[in-house]
Protein backbone atom coordinates (compact mmCIF):
# COMPACT_ATOMS: atom_id res chain seq x y z
CA UNK A 1 0.00 0.00 0.00
CA UNK A 2 1.14 3.52 -0.78
CA UNK A 3 -1.20 5.24 1.68
CA UNK A 4 -2.83 4.32 4.99
CA UNK A 5 -5.91 6.26 6.08
CA UNK A 6 -6.96 6.11 9.74
CA UNK A 7 -10.66 6.87 10.06
CA UNK A 8 -13.57 6.40 7.67
CA UNK A 9 -15.46 9.62 8.37
CA UNK A 10 -15.86 12.45 5.89
CA UNK A 11 -12.18 13.44 5.67
CA UNK A 12 -10.71 9.93 5.54
CA UNK A 13 -13.26 8.63 3.06
CA UNK A 14 -12.75 11.66 0.81
CA UNK A 15 -8.99 10.99 0.71
CA UNK A 16 -9.66 7.35 -0.20
CA UNK A 17 -12.03 8.49 -2.97
CA UNK A 18 -9.33 10.76 -4.39
CA UNK A 19 -6.41 8.32 -4.09
CA UNK A 20 -8.25 5.17 -5.14
CA UNK A 21 -6.01 2.12 -5.81
CA UNK A 22 -3.03 1.81 -3.50
CA UNK A 23 -4.84 3.25 -0.47
CA UNK A 24 -6.10 1.34 2.58
CA UNK A 25 -8.91 2.95 4.58
CA UNK A 26 -9.33 1.68 8.15
CA UNK A 27 -12.70 2.27 9.85
CA UNK A 28 -13.28 0.97 13.38
CA UNK A 29 -17.06 0.53 13.03
CA UNK A 30 -18.34 -2.57 11.23
CA UNK A 31 -21.59 -1.01 10.03
CA UNK A 32 -23.29 2.32 9.47
CA UNK A 33 -23.66 4.32 12.67
CA UNK A 34 -24.66 7.74 13.97
CA UNK A 35 -22.15 10.34 15.10
CA UNK A 36 -22.28 13.46 17.24
CA UNK A 37 -22.47 16.12 14.56
CA UNK A 38 -24.82 18.97 13.69
CA UNK A 39 -25.06 17.39 10.21
CA UNK A 40 -25.18 20.74 8.43
CA UNK A 41 -23.75 20.57 4.91
CA UNK A 42 -22.68 24.05 3.81
CA UNK A 43 -22.41 25.34 0.25
CA UNK A 44 -18.63 24.77 0.31
CA UNK A 45 -19.08 21.19 1.48
CA UNK A 46 -21.64 20.58 -1.25
CA UNK A 47 -19.14 21.79 -3.87
CA UNK A 48 -16.49 19.38 -2.61
CA UNK A 49 -18.98 16.50 -2.51
CA UNK A 50 -20.01 17.26 -6.10
CA UNK A 51 -16.36 16.93 -7.14
CA UNK A 52 -16.39 13.47 -5.56
CA UNK A 53 -19.59 12.52 -7.35
CA UNK A 54 -21.80 12.63 -4.23
CA UNK A 55 -25.21 14.34 -4.42
CA UNK A 56 -26.64 14.94 -0.90
CA UNK A 57 -30.10 15.67 -2.32
CA UNK A 58 -30.15 12.23 -3.92
CA UNK A 59 -29.54 10.85 -0.40
CA UNK A 60 -32.62 12.68 0.86
CA UNK A 61 -30.97 15.75 2.39
CA UNK A 62 -33.28 18.46 3.74
CA UNK A 63 -32.89 21.97 2.29
CA UNK A 64 -31.98 24.76 4.74
CA UNK A 65 -31.99 28.43 3.74
CA UNK A 66 -32.70 30.31 6.99
CA UNK A 67 -31.01 30.58 10.39
CA UNK A 68 -32.78 31.42 13.64
CA UNK A 69 -30.96 32.57 16.77
CA UNK A 70 -32.99 31.91 19.92
CA UNK A 71 -32.60 32.90 23.59
CA UNK A 72 -35.51 32.36 25.93
CA UNK A 73 -38.56 33.63 24.08
CA UNK A 74 -36.55 35.96 21.80
CA UNK A 75 -35.92 34.93 18.19
CA UNK A 76 -33.85 36.56 15.45
CA UNK A 77 -34.09 35.20 11.91
CA UNK A 78 -32.17 35.78 8.68
CA UNK A 79 -31.71 34.15 5.30
CA UNK A 80 -28.43 32.29 4.91
CA UNK A 81 -26.03 33.61 2.26
CA UNK A 82 -26.19 30.15 0.66
CA UNK A 83 -28.44 27.10 0.70
CA UNK A 84 -27.39 24.54 3.27
CA UNK A 85 -28.51 20.95 3.62
CA UNK A 86 -29.28 18.65 6.53
CA UNK A 87 -27.98 15.10 6.05
CA UNK A 88 -27.14 12.47 8.66
CA UNK A 89 -23.55 11.35 8.99
CA UNK A 90 -24.84 7.79 8.80
CA UNK A 91 -26.03 8.43 5.23
CA UNK A 92 -23.18 10.70 4.14
CA UNK A 93 -20.35 8.58 5.54
CA UNK A 94 -21.73 5.39 4.06
CA UNK A 95 -22.09 7.02 0.64
CA UNK A 96 -18.47 8.19 0.81
CA UNK A 97 -17.21 4.77 1.94
CA UNK A 98 -19.04 3.08 -0.93
CA UNK A 99 -17.65 5.63 -3.37
CA UNK A 100 -14.11 5.04 -2.03
CA UNK A 101 -14.41 1.31 -2.71
CA UNK A 102 -15.74 2.01 -6.19
CA UNK A 103 -12.71 4.23 -6.78
CA UNK A 104 -10.40 1.29 -5.97
CA UNK A 105 -9.48 1.93 -2.34
CA UNK A 106 -9.34 -1.07 0.01
CA UNK A 107 -11.73 -0.73 2.97
CA UNK A 108 -10.98 -2.47 6.27
CA UNK A 109 -13.98 -2.25 8.62
CA UNK A 110 -14.38 -3.27 12.24
CA UNK A 111 -10.72 -2.75 13.17
CA UNK A 112 -9.58 0.15 15.36
CA UNK A 113 -6.30 1.99 14.87
CA UNK A 114 -4.50 1.68 18.21
CA UNK A 115 -1.46 3.88 17.71
CA UNK A 116 0.55 5.88 15.20
CA UNK A 117 4.30 5.94 14.69
CA UNK A 118 6.46 7.18 11.78
CA UNK A 119 5.16 5.54 8.63
CA UNK A 120 3.06 3.02 10.57
CA UNK A 121 -0.34 2.34 12.04
CA UNK A 122 -0.95 -0.30 14.69
CA UNK A 123 -4.29 -1.84 13.73
CA UNK A 124 -6.39 -4.12 15.89
CA UNK A 125 -6.12 -7.68 14.55
CA UNK A 126 -3.55 -6.76 11.89
CA UNK A 127 -0.49 -5.63 13.82
CA UNK A 128 1.68 -2.89 12.34
CA UNK A 129 0.96 -1.71 8.82
CA UNK A 130 3.34 0.61 7.00
CA UNK A 131 3.17 2.92 3.99
CA UNK A 132 5.00 6.01 2.68
CA UNK A 133 1.97 8.18 3.51
CA UNK A 134 -0.32 8.14 6.56
CA UNK A 135 -3.52 10.22 6.67
CA UNK A 136 -4.81 10.80 10.19
CA UNK A 137 -8.59 11.30 10.16
CA UNK A 138 -9.66 9.99 13.56
CA UNK A 139 -11.89 12.92 14.45
CA UNK A 140 -11.89 14.66 17.82
CA UNK A 141 -10.23 11.79 19.69
CA UNK A 142 -6.47 11.46 20.14
CA UNK A 143 -4.49 8.32 19.30
CA UNK A 144 -1.57 6.87 21.23
CA UNK A 145 1.61 8.40 19.86
CA UNK A 146 -0.23 11.36 18.34
CA UNK A 147 -1.65 13.41 21.19
CA UNK A 148 -2.70 16.93 20.28
CA UNK A 149 -1.43 19.87 22.27
CA UNK A 150 -4.28 22.40 22.38
CA UNK A 151 -3.30 26.06 22.76
CA UNK A 152 -5.71 26.25 25.69
CA UNK A 153 -7.26 23.76 28.10
CA UNK A 154 -10.48 22.34 26.65
CA UNK A 155 -13.58 23.52 28.46
CA UNK A 156 -15.58 21.05 30.52
CA UNK A 157 -18.24 20.86 27.84
CA UNK A 158 -20.33 17.74 27.35
CA UNK A 159 -21.80 17.18 23.91
CA UNK A 160 -25.08 15.31 23.48
CA UNK A 161 -27.16 14.41 20.44
CA UNK A 162 -30.70 13.10 20.09
CA UNK A 163 -32.94 12.51 17.07
CA UNK A 164 -36.64 13.34 17.28
CA UNK A 165 -39.76 12.68 15.26
CA UNK A 166 -41.59 16.00 15.67
CA UNK A 167 -45.32 16.42 15.39
CA UNK A 168 -46.53 17.47 11.95
CA UNK A 169 -47.00 21.16 12.81
CA UNK A 170 -43.56 21.56 14.42
CA UNK A 171 -41.84 19.72 11.60
CA UNK A 172 -43.42 22.17 9.14
CA UNK A 173 -42.31 25.12 11.31
CA UNK A 174 -38.71 23.86 11.42
CA UNK A 175 -38.51 22.96 7.72
CA UNK A 176 -35.96 25.07 5.85
CA UNK A 177 -34.40 26.45 9.06
CA UNK A 178 -31.47 25.74 11.32
CA UNK A 179 -32.07 27.00 14.86
CA UNK A 180 -29.22 27.95 17.20
CA UNK A 181 -30.52 27.96 20.79
CA UNK A 182 -28.58 29.85 23.47
CA UNK A 183 -29.08 29.01 27.16
CA UNK A 184 -27.24 29.28 30.46
CA UNK A 185 -24.32 26.86 30.42
CA UNK A 186 -24.30 26.04 26.72
CA UNK A 187 -26.06 26.09 23.37
CA UNK A 188 -27.84 23.75 20.97
CA UNK A 189 -28.58 23.38 17.28
CA UNK A 190 -31.81 21.99 15.82
CA UNK A 191 -32.51 21.17 12.18
CA UNK A 192 -34.13 18.56 9.97
CA UNK A 193 -32.22 15.85 8.14
CA UNK A 194 -33.48 13.23 5.69
CA UNK A 195 -36.88 11.69 6.33
CA UNK A 196 -38.11 14.71 8.28
CA UNK A 197 -36.12 13.66 11.38
CA UNK A 198 -34.98 16.47 13.67
CA UNK A 199 -31.38 16.49 14.90
CA UNK A 200 -30.81 18.17 18.27
CA UNK A 201 -27.11 18.60 19.06
CA UNK A 202 -26.05 20.49 22.17
CA UNK A 203 -23.15 21.45 24.38
CA UNK A 204 -23.60 21.96 28.13
CA UNK A 205 -20.94 22.65 30.74
CA UNK A 206 -20.28 20.08 33.43
CA UNK A 207 -21.76 22.26 36.19
CA UNK A 208 -25.12 22.44 34.43
CA UNK A 209 -24.91 18.76 33.50
CA UNK A 210 -24.47 17.80 37.16
CA UNK A 211 -27.26 20.17 38.19
CA UNK A 212 -29.51 18.35 35.73
CA UNK A 213 -28.76 15.03 37.42
CA UNK A 214 -25.98 13.98 35.01
CA UNK A 215 -28.57 12.23 32.88
CA UNK A 216 -30.44 12.94 29.65
CA UNK A 217 -33.97 13.35 31.13
CA UNK A 218 -32.72 16.09 33.44
CA UNK A 219 -30.75 17.78 30.67
CA UNK A 220 -33.80 17.79 28.39
CA UNK A 221 -35.94 19.25 31.19
CA UNK A 222 -33.32 21.97 31.80
CA UNK A 223 -33.28 22.82 28.09
CA UNK A 224 -37.05 23.07 27.84
CA UNK A 225 -37.26 25.27 30.93
CA UNK A 226 -34.48 27.55 29.66
CA UNK A 227 -35.84 27.71 26.13
CA UNK A 228 -39.64 27.81 25.71
CA UNK A 229 -39.10 27.87 21.94
CA UNK A 230 -37.43 24.45 22.11
CA UNK A 231 -40.07 23.16 24.54
CA UNK A 232 -42.68 23.99 21.91
CA UNK A 233 -40.70 22.21 19.21
CA UNK A 234 -40.42 19.05 21.31
CA UNK A 235 -43.99 18.96 22.58
CA UNK A 236 -45.38 15.59 21.54
CA UNK A 237 -42.07 14.60 19.88
CA UNK A 238 -40.72 11.05 19.98
CA UNK A 239 -37.09 10.34 20.83
CA UNK A 240 -35.60 8.07 18.17
CA UNK A 241 -32.46 6.90 19.99
CA UNK A 242 -32.46 4.67 23.05
CA UNK A 243 -30.06 7.13 24.65
CA UNK A 244 -28.25 10.24 23.42
CA UNK A 245 -24.83 10.09 21.85
CA UNK A 246 -22.23 11.81 24.04
CA UNK A 247 -18.74 13.28 23.87
CA UNK A 248 -16.63 15.11 26.45
CA UNK A 249 -13.94 17.83 26.47
CA UNK A 250 -13.79 18.65 22.78
CA UNK A 251 -10.83 21.02 22.09
CA UNK A 252 -12.78 23.74 20.29
CA UNK A 253 -10.48 26.41 18.89
CA UNK A 254 -7.59 24.01 18.34
CA UNK A 255 -5.48 24.54 15.20
CA UNK A 256 -2.51 22.25 14.69
CA UNK A 257 0.99 23.73 14.65
CA UNK A 258 3.68 21.71 12.88
CA UNK A 259 6.14 20.14 15.29
CA UNK A 260 8.32 17.08 15.98
CA UNK A 261 5.39 14.65 15.62
CA UNK A 262 4.85 15.71 11.99
CA UNK A 263 7.18 13.33 10.27
CA UNK A 264 7.43 13.24 6.46
CA UNK A 265 4.41 11.48 5.03
CA UNK A 266 1.95 12.28 7.84
CA UNK A 267 -1.14 14.36 7.03
CA UNK A 268 -3.62 15.53 9.68
CA UNK A 269 -7.18 15.87 8.44
CA UNK A 270 -10.43 17.39 9.70
CA UNK A 271 -10.62 17.69 13.49
CA UNK A 272 -7.05 16.44 13.78
CA UNK A 273 -6.04 19.64 11.97
CA UNK A 274 -8.49 22.14 13.46
CA UNK A 275 -11.67 22.09 15.58
CA UNK A 276 -14.22 24.84 14.97
CA UNK A 277 -17.05 25.59 17.44
CA UNK A 278 -19.97 23.50 16.33
CA UNK A 279 -22.52 26.34 16.06
CA UNK A 280 -20.82 27.38 12.79
CA UNK A 281 -21.89 24.23 10.96
CA UNK A 282 -18.62 24.14 9.01
CA UNK A 283 -16.96 21.01 10.39
CA UNK A 284 -17.89 18.91 7.33
CA UNK A 285 -16.57 21.62 5.01
CA UNK A 286 -13.25 21.79 6.90
CA UNK A 287 -12.94 18.00 6.75
CA UNK A 288 -13.43 17.97 2.97
CA UNK A 289 -11.15 20.98 2.44
CA UNK A 290 -8.36 19.27 4.37
CA UNK A 291 -8.83 16.05 2.39
CA UNK A 292 -8.50 17.76 -0.97
CA UNK A 293 -5.54 19.86 0.18
CA UNK A 294 -3.78 16.82 1.69
CA UNK A 295 -4.07 14.75 -1.48
CA UNK A 296 -2.78 17.66 -3.53
CA UNK A 297 0.19 18.04 -1.14
CA UNK A 298 0.82 14.28 -1.18
CA UNK A 299 1.23 14.48 -4.95
CA UNK A 300 3.16 17.72 -4.95
CA UNK A 301 4.25 19.82 -1.96
CA UNK A 302 4.65 17.39 0.97
CA UNK A 303 3.56 17.40 4.60
CA UNK A 304 5.30 20.52 5.91
CA UNK A 305 3.80 22.71 3.21
CA UNK A 306 0.40 21.08 3.78
CA UNK A 307 0.26 21.73 7.52
CA UNK A 308 1.49 25.30 7.08
CA UNK A 309 -1.07 25.91 4.38
CA UNK A 310 -3.94 24.45 6.44
CA UNK A 311 -3.00 26.52 9.49
CA UNK A 312 -3.03 29.61 7.25
CA UNK A 313 -6.43 28.61 5.82
CA UNK A 314 -8.11 27.88 9.16
CA UNK A 315 -6.61 30.23 11.77
CA UNK A 316 -8.77 33.23 10.91
CA UNK A 317 -11.96 31.23 10.50
CA UNK A 318 -11.60 29.27 13.74
CA UNK A 319 -10.37 32.34 15.63
CA UNK A 320 -13.41 34.40 14.61
CA UNK A 321 -15.73 31.51 15.45
CA UNK A 322 -14.16 31.24 18.90
CA UNK A 323 -14.61 34.95 19.57
CA UNK A 324 -18.27 34.79 18.52
CA UNK A 325 -18.80 31.70 20.66
CA UNK A 326 -17.40 33.41 23.76
CA UNK A 327 -19.40 36.58 23.10
CA UNK A 328 -22.60 34.59 22.65
CA UNK A 329 -22.08 32.67 25.87
CA UNK A 330 -21.27 35.81 27.84
CA UNK A 331 -24.30 37.79 26.63
CA UNK A 332 -26.76 35.44 24.90
CA UNK A 333 -29.70 37.80 25.24
CA UNK A 334 -27.70 40.71 23.85
CA UNK A 335 -26.60 38.55 20.92
CA UNK A 336 -30.22 37.93 19.91
CA UNK A 337 -31.20 41.59 20.38
CA UNK A 338 -28.25 42.68 18.21
CA UNK A 339 -29.23 40.18 15.53
CA UNK A 340 -32.81 41.49 15.55
CA UNK A 341 -31.64 45.11 15.34
CA UNK A 342 -29.21 44.34 12.51
CA UNK A 343 -30.87 41.75 10.23
CA UNK A 344 -27.69 41.29 8.21
CA UNK A 345 -25.65 40.24 11.28
CA UNK A 346 -26.44 36.53 11.04
CA UNK A 347 -25.57 36.47 7.32
CA UNK A 348 -22.32 38.29 8.08
CA UNK A 349 -21.47 35.79 10.84
CA UNK A 350 -22.23 32.88 8.49
CA UNK A 351 -19.73 34.27 5.96
CA UNK A 352 -17.06 34.94 8.60
CA UNK A 353 -17.12 31.35 9.84
CA UNK A 354 -16.71 29.62 6.44
CA UNK A 355 -13.53 28.25 4.89
CA UNK A 356 -12.35 31.41 3.07
CA UNK A 357 -13.03 31.59 -0.70
CA UNK A 358 -9.36 32.13 -1.55
CA UNK A 359 -8.49 28.88 0.25
CA UNK A 360 -11.21 26.96 -1.57
CA UNK A 361 -10.03 28.30 -4.93
CA UNK A 362 -6.59 26.75 -4.37
CA UNK A 363 -7.79 23.15 -3.99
Amino acid sequence: MQALIAGGGVAGSAVACLLGPGSLLIERERAAHDKICGEFVSHEAQSYLARLGIDPLALGAARIDTVRLVHGDRVAQAALPFQGLGLSRRALDEALLAHAEQAGAVLLRGHAVRSVSPGELEVEGHGRLSAPAVFLATGKHDLRGMRRQPTQEPEDLIGLKMYFALNTAQQAELAGHVEVLLFRGGYAGLQLIEGGVANLCLLVNRTQFKAAGSAWPGVRQHLEQACPHLAGRLRGATELLNRPLTIFRVPYGYVHTSGPTDWPGLYRLGDQMGVIPSFCGDGISIALHSAFAAVRAYRDAGTTAYHQRMRHDLMGQIGRAGWLYRAGRAQPGLAVLAARAWPGALRWIARLTRVPPWALADT
